[in-house]
């Protein structure tokens, strides 16, 4: 559908430069999708969790299964993309695929998953840094310090080209897989118990258990779908968007299955557990001291607080350019389509810092004097925001499957087979709801609690709620302002025609 460009301010449209095209391949979006991953941090943390936490020796399986769950979603969602370039991505595609006020709703889910996310990884990466600033130099820092040095440095990329942030992220990400490598084939040659395939054995994932393990998986690849969000600044977004997801579900399955199935042998299957649980992120670093000293073990810890800050960046840039796609869209506030000079997000991305300042700020002062000690921020800023982000994600992207399928129904012109356009998001569909289900039904496990809490249903209900209440602001404007409402989920067409109104 066209829109008018007239009904855009005239001060806006000389203002307000649209994000640059053609500054990422595929190789920059599927670093960027992989960093936000963080393949440090979830072996050492997430897996070390899921093994302690479940007891269930199947993990790396379940690796496995979720990226065939994802990389079925992937085939609409990918598909979609080559139609709808837009960095809202879920909203523009709920808002195309469902209805516009569907989409206003998904898109300030996704504004506060991905905020809660991204801001709860800061607690992780405050107390890293300031244990290893502890450990290694004696220096008493509280963990909240260096989460403000570090949100300021991502600020500065965040406002910068978005390639300067992909080549950094490039490197750390490089040199995270390369200490996770060395790891692997240390544990493999370890193998105290022998190497065994039983942790792949379906036997040793489906026992009571297996929710717990799907619901701490899935976490380790929130991130992935963040490849449409780099649409408008691709190279080719028709081929670079597909193959970047593919890319990045594939890397990251196959990755997390041989990394946990090497860490599952390395300590030996009758152990993990209690190691695990004993350990906790501090067993690969332990592993690695043994067996290759205390240089490389100390460069490990340094690339696992890296890990978190390539999160961090990535995160950020996904909730830059979700507020940049809204404001365009005049859907939120209009100035917070501003860009700067470089073409990033600049006023979007200045409100995610602020938000992240701000919340740091509130935890530390809620956590001052806490009983919880130095692992307060990670048993509750990290703990709390990151499972209640992954499971707005989980429902975004059950509910993009169900987009997929009204999108190619409406658009009977685009050639895509029933596999494409039916078969596939449809079961994404299914898949996702029940991993849903399970997060749901698993959230106390997740949050660390022996016993039912309020922050079991209030955690879901701060990401899922602005949701009803997106729906309900996009119906006013349906009433009040027709010509705005019409432009919902369709701002990729409007940056188009106007870029052409002015001779691009």
């Amino acid at each position: 559908m066209g829109i008018s460009t007239s009904s855009r301010p005239a001060v806006q449209d000389q203002a307000v430069a649209p994000p640059r095209a053609g500054r990422l391949g595929v190789a920059s979006v599927t670093l960027m999708i992989i960093a936000a991953s963080a393949p440090l941090t979830v072996l050492a943390g997430g897996v070390t969790t899921t093994f302690a936490v479940t007891g269930v020796l199947g993990v790396p399986l379940s690796y496995l299964i979720l990226g065939a769950v994802l990389a079925v979603f992937a085939v609409g969602y990918a598909a979609m993309s080559r139609h709808v370039t837009n960095a809202g991505a879920f909203y523009a595609y709920v808002a195309q695929g469902i209805s516009r006020p569907a989409g206003v709703g998904v898109s300030l889910v996704a504004l506060m998953a991905y905020n809660l996310m991204q801001v709860g990884i800061y607690g992780l990466f405050g107390f890293t840094a300031s244990s290893l600033l502890a450990e290694r130099f004696g220096a008493d820092v509280p963990w909240w310090a260096p989460v403000l040095a570090c949100i300021a440095v991502v600020a500065v990329l965040g406002v910068n080209r978005v390639d300067l942030s992909a080549k950094v992220l490039g490197a750390l990400v490089a040199l995270e897989f390369l200490v996770v490598l060395v790891y692997d084939v240390f544990s493999f040659a370890a193998s105290p118990e022998g190497v065994t395939a039983s942790p792949l054995d379906p036997a040793s994932l489906f026992v009571p258990g297996v929710g717990a393990v799907l619901s701490f998986g899935i976490a380790a690849f929130m991130g992935f779908e963040s490849a449409a969000i780099y649409s408008e600044e691709a190279k080719d977004p028709r081929r670079t968007i597909p193959r970047a997801t593919y890319t990045a579900v594939g890397v990251i399955a196959l990755f997390y299955a041989a990394s946990s199935w090497a860490m599952a042998v390395g300590v030996g299957p009758s152990q993990l557990a209690a190691v695990a649980g004993e350990q906790g992120p501090g067993l690969v670093f332990a592993f690695l001291e043994d067996r290759l000293g205390v240089l490389v073990a100390d460069v490990a810890q340094l690339l696992f607080v890296t890990s978190l800050f390539a999160a961090l960046v990535s995160f950020h840039n996904a909730v830059a350019r979700y507020f940049f796609s809204l404001g365009r869209e005049r859907v939120l506030p209009t100035w917070l389509e501003a860009t700067s000079r470089h073409g990033a997000p600049k006023a979007g991305s200045l409100v995610q810092t602020g938000i992240a300042v701000a919340v740091t700020l509130a935890f530390a002062a809620a956590g001052s004097g806490s009983e919880l000690g130095p692992l307060y921020p990670v048993l509750t800023m990290f703990t709390w925001l990151t499972n209640a982000g992954a499971l707005g994600l989980v429902a975004l992207m059950a509910i993009v499957s169900v987009a997929v399928i009204g999108f190619f129904r409406r658009r009977r012109d685009l050639a895509v087979g029933p596999w494409t356009g039916v078969v596939a998001p449809g079961l994404g569909a299914a898949a996702l709801a029940a991993v849903f289900a399970l997060i749901v039904a698993n959230f106390d496990v997740l949050l660390g609690l022996t016993e039912p809490s309020p922050l079991s249903w209030a955690l879901p209900a701060v990401v899922l709620a602005p949701g009803l209440a997106g729906i309900a602001w996009a119906l006013r404007l349906r009433r009040t302002d027709p010509a705005l409402y019409a432009r919902i989920g369709h701002g990729e067409e409007e940056a188009r025609a106007h870029h052409l109104g002015d001779g691009g």
